[in-house]
């Protein structure tokens, strides 16, 4: 499973779009720097590929700390029912915080891995925002951050019920998840 957090705030994601000869369209908004933290966990099952990719979203105000981590990760033990996961994630210092490693010591059903620094490439999830934030995010001004967040989950859901498009995130990042455990 890939981890990844992102951000949406009311200052619109400007994109590209078509008008009309001379009429350049204007994006209006109000200037407002309220925020709002997503953080998405994007699985593929290694042992049974049939299974299809799965993906757990958490959207809440502010950003992400190690407690509000521990939350999500929390809510994925729940979606995940004890099975055996692998978390790959970035390097971000609430993942890797000595609550988070504590936490972490006393689950069972989890192991941690990280990506390796400045190789957001890699992670399939960073592929997930752009899409998001290329279609439902591009150009919404909303006038509060339930607008934006309701366009954040309308993208996911897209993303859900187009299950190929999970799988191209994860081919686009190069890599492969092998079925067999290798030989020693």
């Amino acid at each position: 499973m890939f981890f990844d957090e992102s951000g949406v705030s009311l200052l619109p994601v400007v994109r590209r779009t078509y008008a009309p000869r001379g009429r350049t369209p204007a994006l209006r908004h109000r200037l407002n720097w309220k925020r709002a933290g997503m953080a998405a966990a994007l699985g593929y099952h290694a042992a049974d590929a049939c299974r299809g990719a799965r993906l757990c979203f958490d959207l809440r105000p502010g950003t992400y700390d190690t407690v509000a981590l521990i939350e999500v990760l929390e809510q994925l033990k729940r979606f995940y029912r004890g099975e055996p996961v692998v978390l790959v994630w970035d390097g971000l210092g609430a993942h890797w915080s000595h609550a988070m490693r504590d936490w972490a010591a006393r689950q069972d059903w989890l192991t941690l891995e990280r990506l390796p620094a400045y190789a957001p490439q890699l992670n399939p999830v960073e592929m997930l925002w752009s899409a998001i934030k290329a279609r439902e995010l591009a150009n919404v001004a909303g006038e509060h951050l339930a607008d934006v967040a309701d366009a954040a989950e309308a993208g996911i859901n897209r993303v859900c019920e187009e299950e190929r498009l999970a799988w191209s995130f994860l081919a686009h990042t190069g890599l492969k998840i092998h079925t067999s455990r290798p030989q020693n």
